[in-house]
């Protein structure tokens, strides 16, 4: 947890698991929020999805930073109290249940917010709380397909393809936690706290805005904004290439060697081009196989040509401008060693890098019920019956 940060103070309670409510959580940490991690006594499911080193996967150890852990059984009625004794200290609660299932537990927000009305209360589910939907399991990857987010993520097979990264997850955190900054602000004002609803499907919805509005202001079959843009296979790799000025296609064509590709009338604006794009982008493929990945970029920046190399990780955390500028920040996680990770936007370096690692599975479970105001022997009776790790 940050020392210090706008959220100094606040106190947190995530019953989050998987990525979308922990990022989340773990947003407002790096902001300074005191962020106690509620989870099953065999710990938040993401510990078991990839390589596990010891209590860890890389995605619950990247995005449960600057937490501590309370393992708690919640299907007893002493895991309950706990619970919702944490709960009524807290500034904000971050659930991610299955609509309905909170309330069943004594943690939905109607009961919550009687208790507190400054309470602000996080939904996260797949398809909302209301709807045909509401019920049915959803991740990332069925948010991609539902979303039509696949549909415009074709690959060269002419087949729908997800994207290769937790995006609708991560993003769904940012949302939510963009609109727990507002709830703050508002609270500030007005006292009262409210019921924040995120769902991964409209996340995932919302990202598209303007790909929707051209499939309907296009009759369903929008033209391709900026032909040749695209990723092109050089001699040793890939080079993206990208064009949103016309003025922009007459240097790329000198780059490439053929100004005559300008004079061309096919390829005499973007329509025009949108309308030709496989005789283009063959002739373009073509080309850029001829040379590698630097020498065409030394061309293609001596034209103002938006461009780069299609990076992998490790290039990636290798190239001069992300060590200049401190893209990635260094993670010392126990049981795992050290990894990189990206550097969080808006946040500083050294706030992000001064957090906590991710707990283990209920380590400061002692803790945080001794600041709930527990006895030692109230939190070894809870141990022995099994209430709580």
């Amino acid at each position: 947890m940050a020392s210090e940060g706008a959220y100094s103070g606040l106190k947190v309670l995530d019953l989050g698991q998987g990525v979308a409510a922990p990022y989340c959580a773990m947003l407002l940490a790096m902001h300074g929020a005191e962020v106690v991690k509620l989870e099953p006594l065999d710990g938040d499911w993401s510990r078991g999805l990839g390589t596990r080193w010891g209590e860890h996967t890389a995605m619950s150890a990247h995005y449960n930073r600057g937490k501590r852990s309370l393992a708690l059984d919640l299907k007893t009625p002493a895991g309950r109290e706990v619970a919702a004794a944490l709960a009524a200290g807290a500034d904000i609660v971050i659930e991610g249940f299955r609509p309905g299932v909170a309330a069943r537990l004594g943690l939905g927000y109607a009961a919550l917010s009687g208790r507190d009305p400054r309470l602000l209360y996080l939904s996260v589910s797949g398809f909302g709380q209301e709807g045909l939907y509401a019920q049915l399991p959803c991740t990332d990857s069925v948010a991609q397909a539902f979303s039509g987010l696949m549909s415009v993520n074709l690959g060269n097979d002419g087949a729908p393809h997800r994207v290769g990264a937790i995006i609708v997850d991560t993003l769904t955190g940012l949302y939510a936690a963009q609109a727990l900054g507002v709830a703050l602000y508002a609270r500030e004002r007005t006292g009262r706290g409210r019921h924040i609803k995120v769902s991964l499907a409209q996340c995932a919805a919302a990202i598209l805005g303007h790909k929707l509005a051209e499939h309907l202001l296009e009759g369903g079959a929008p033209r391709a904004l900026n032909v040749p843009t695209g990723a092109y296979r050089t001699s040793d790799g890939w080079v993206m290439v990208a064009l949103v000025r016309e003025e922009q296609f007459a240097r790329l064509a000198g780059a490439l060697g053929r100004p005559d590709l300008a004079q061309d009338p096919r390829f005499a604006d973007f329509a025009a081009r949108a309308a030709h794009a496989e005789a283009l982008c063959t002739t373009v493929a073509e080309l850029f196989l001829g040379d590698t990945t630097q020498a065409w970029l030394d061309r293609l920046r001596a034209a103002d040509i938006l461009s780069d190399r299609v990076n992998g990780f490790d290039d990636w955390l290798a190239d001069p401008h992300v060590v200049a500028t401190g893209g990635a920040v260094a993670v010392d996680q126990p049981g795992m060693g050290q990894f990189r990770t990206p550097r969080t936007p808006g946040i500083d370096a050294a706030a992000e890098a001064a957090l906590w690692p991710a707990p283990g599975i209920g380590e400061h479970s002692r803790m945080v019920l001794a600041e709930l105001g527990l006895a030692a022997a109230e939190i070894a009776r809870l141990a022995a019956e099994g209430v709580i790790r």
